[in-house]
C-alpha cells in the first residue's frame, strides 16, 4: 500500500501554520505595540515554521514505529508532541522576534506568551486531526469510532 501520510502532514502543516501565524501576529502586536512589527514577525516565521513543523511531523510519524503498541494513549502522545513542538516553535519565534525588533527582551516576551496560547491551540489541532482520516487510508473503517490505541490493541 502506498504511503499517503505525506499529504496528511502537508495538510496539517498548512492548517497549523494558519492558526499559529494569526496567534503570533496578535501576540507580537500586543507585546511590541506595533501592528507592523506583529505582521513582520508573523510572516517571517511562516517559512521557517512550515519547514520545522513538517520535519517535526515526519520525525514523530517515523518515531511512532519504535513505541510498543499500547504504551501511549493518543492523548499522552498528543501532549508529548505538543511539548516537543512548542520547544522548537518558541525558540524559532524568540530568534525571529529578536532579529526583527532588535530587542532580545521583546523576543523572550513574545516567546513566553506563545508558550501558553500555542500549546493550547496545538493540542486542539492535534485532537482535531486525530479524528480525520485524510492521508491515513486504512487506519480505521469509516463506521468505526475513534478509540484509544490500547483499546484497538485489545480487540486485535
Amino acid at each position: 500500500m502506498k504511503d499517503r501520510s505525506y499529504k496528511r502532514h502537508i495538510a496539517k502543516t498548512v492548517t497549523w501554520r494558519i492558526l499559529g501565524t494569526l496567534d503570533t501576529i496578535l501576540l507580537s502586536w500586543l507585546i511590541s505595540g506595533s501592528p507592523t512589527t506583529g505582521l513582520k514577525i508573523g510572516f517571517a516565521e511562516v517559512i521557517t515554521k512550515m519547514i520545522l513543523y513538517y520535519l517535526h511531523e515526519r520525525l514523530w510519524f517515523k518515531g511512532e514505529l519504535k513505541i510498543p503498541a499500547g504504551k501511549w494513549s493518543s492523548r499522552k502522545r498528543h501532549i508529548a508532541k505538543t511539548i516537543s513542538w512548542r520547544v522548537v516553535g518558541t525558540v524559532d519565534t524568540m530568534l525571529l522576534a529578536w532579529i526583527i525588533t532588535g530587542s532580545p527582551l521583546t523576543g523572550v516576551k513574545i516567546g513566553l506568551a506563545e508558550v501558553i496560547t500555542k500549546m493550547l491551540l496545538y493540542y486542539l489541532h492535534e485532537r482535531t486531526w486525530y479524528k480525520i482520516d485524510f492521508g491515513l487510508e486504512g487506519r480505521r473503517r469509516r463506521d468505526e469510532p475513534v478509540v484509544e490505541i490500547k483499546e484497538q490493541v485489545k480487540r486485535s
